[in-house]
């Protein structure tokens, strides 16, 4: 988002643009989820409406609740099978509710809160998902993303991966239809991958050579 943000505003000086998992602005359920997180982390009584800190306190309860929805949309369905299914990391059935049972899936979910409740800041959360909440880079230009593309002049690759359905590949697509008719120069690749929205972070050996070749092409014109 920010990329495409800097290719209007800076267009003498962003000559190339990749735009990797990313939209125009964000759907109404990317929004909701973002909201989610935001109720969790002001609900804990301690984010004592954001001044945590001169109480000496962190709200990780809340911190955590809200990475743990986050990270859920960051995996796909097939991942999550793959890696978790209904595999127990403690307890039994045989036992009924003499022990709680735990399933992997749920325990990796509270190491991600617990670990990310210990290295980000609460307020700071608040604000970048509601940044992220009122990007839309066609609002200065009519609602028309094409006119917001029309003052680029670089150039653009746009990425989507097909198992991302938080920025699912039709909102890469959204991208290149208005770069087109923009009348911009854009390429599209759609990477096959099972990996979600953390595709874009891991080892892909399509992905990889992809943007290999893309930089390889801009070092060629530096």
């Amino acid at each position: 988002m920010n990329a495409m943000r800097w290719a209007l505003e800076y267009p003498a000086r962003v000559r190339h643009c990749v735009v990797i998992a990313s939209a125009l602005k964000l759907t109404a359920q990317n929004i909701a989820f973002n909201e989610i997180a935001r109720r969790a982390i002001r609900s804990d009584p301690d984010f004592r409406d954001g001044d945590f800190a001169e109480h000496g306190v962190v709200p990780r309860n809340g911190l955590a609740l809200a990475r743990m929805v986050g990270h859920v949309t960051y995996l796909s369905h097939a991942l999550m099978g793959q890696r978790f299914g209904r595999e127990l990391r403690s307890g039994s059935f045989a036992r009924g509710l003499e022990a709680p049972v735990e399933f992997k899936v749920e325990s990796y979910l509270h190491y991600q809160g617990d670990k990310f409740a210990e290295n980000f800041d609460a307020n700071t959360y608040l604000l970048v998902t509601k940044m992220l909440d009122y990007f839309d880079l066609a609002r200065e230009y009519g609602d028309d993303p094409a006119a917001a593309f029309r003052t680029a002049r670089a150039r653009f690759l746009v990425v989507s991966f097909t198992s991302d359905w938080r920025f699912a590949p039709q909102r890469s697509q959204e991208i290149v239809q208005a770069l087109v008719a923009a009348n911009r120069d854009v390429a599209y690749a759609c990477i096959d991958s099972d990996m979600g929205h953390d595709a874009f972070l891991l080892p892909n050996a399509r992905y990889e050579k992809l943007l290999r070749t893309y930089m390889a092409r801009v070092a060629e014109t530096c």
